[in-house]
């Protein structure tokens, strides 16, 4: 359901990603498949475990 909702409102969009901790995940979303968030920043790409995903929104 998580990965739907990423998906349509948030596909090729910069966002945040927060999953606890002091870290935030920064970047554009460059896919969301198999339960897993990619984001792409400065050309590196970040893979995030949707599951693990406490909050997200648009930068």
């Amino acid at each position: 359901m998580m990965q739907s909702f990423i998906v349509e409102h948030y596909l090729n969009k910069a966002i945040d990603v927060y999953c606890g901790g002091p870290d935030i995940f920064k970047g554009t979303v460059e896919a969301c498949a198999d339960n897993v968030l990619t984001l792409k920043k400065n050309g590196k790409l970040a893979h995030i475990a949707i599951d693990k995903i406490i909050a997200l929104w648009q930068a």
